[in-house]
């Protein structure tokens, strides 16, 4: 195979190793707050959205990126690579999918476009593990084949830090924000096959960790993983009490850390959010 550039977005959590690799590029999710425009971790941080939220005066919302930035940035690719891998955000999630799919048919340079079917560092994970497929002489079509499969495999629940956040940005409807709030319900957000998807509907938010670890802890006494994805919002408190209380069952071969959301999952989820990944062997 030729030289291949990896392209994925915003959502996605670049860890040191990724966000220093040369051929990673990522394009932006659009934020628009109070009749401004920002790119997602180039314009605005976490830090910053959720502070400005406090005092906003509009609902943020969140905007995939459009067809000809990816086509803009795939054509930036071309002298300098021979194919492009462009892994994205659940398209159940996001239109950000089919956006990289019009932009490819647009562009000279071959372009595989992969549906991770997660966000956050899971879609990483998925990058990482398409890259090792490269390094031992795959395909892309072989890449394609691997994180469609890796998908399957994953488990994410999730508890919301905010119904409120979650309904004023159009992901929750009124009658189930009101319900939730008048009941003080957390409910357990689970992604399957690339959609949210409620779990349970618990009390408290004790009782929805309580829910959360349980799932985890009979994946571990399965032998079912070797590595636990925390995932938060902006409030990384809670993760230390998190793998504290994972550590008391899990061995210490399993690799436990922390991750953030960041700012376009911020807008929907919320600051105190939190949740837990792990792929399944």
């Amino acid at each position: 195979m030729g030289k291949i550039a990896w392209v994925t977005d915003s959502t996605a959590f670049l860890d040191e190793e990724l966000s220093n690799h040369e051929d990673i590029y990522v394009i932006p999710m659009t934020i628009f707050f109070d009749e401004e425009e920002y790119l997602d971790g180039v314009t605005i941080t976490p830090t910053q959205f959720f502070e400005r939220l406090k005092t906003a005066k509009t609902i943020p919302k969140t905007s995939q990126p459009s067809i000809g930035s990816f086509v803009e940035l795939y054509t930036s690719l071309e002298d300098r690579y021979d194919e492009i891998i462009s892994v994205h955000i659940s398209e159940k999630l996001s239109g950000t999918v089919s956006s990289a799919r019009q932009a490819a048919e647009l562009v000279n340079i071959p372009v595989t476009v992969i549906d991770s079917k997660i966000l956050t560092y899971p879609m990483t994970k998925l990058i990482k593990e398409g890259m090792k497929r490269i390094q031992d002489a795959g395909t892309s079509a072989d890449v394609e084949k691997l994180i469609v499969e890796l998908s399957e495999k994953l488990e994410t629940y999730v508890i919301i830090g905010s119904l409120e956040q979650l309904h004023r940005s159009g992901r929750m409807n009124t009658a189930q924000y009101f319900l939730g709030s008048m009941l003080q319900i957390k409910p357990v957000i689970q992604i399957i096959d690339g959609a949210l998807s409620v779990k349970e509907k618990v009390r408290s938010e004790n009782k929805a960790t309580s829910k959360i670890v349980g799932y985890l802890k009979d994946a571990v006494e399965n032998d079912q993983l070797d590595e636990i994805y925390i995932l938060y919002g902006l409030d990384d408190s809670k993760t230390k009490e998190w793998k504290e209380m994972i550590r008391e069952f899990a061995p210490d071969h399993i690799s436990i850390e922390a991750y953030p959301l960041g700012v376009a999952i911020g807008v929907h989820a919320g600051e105190n959010t939190i949740g837990i990944s792990w792929m399944n062997k």
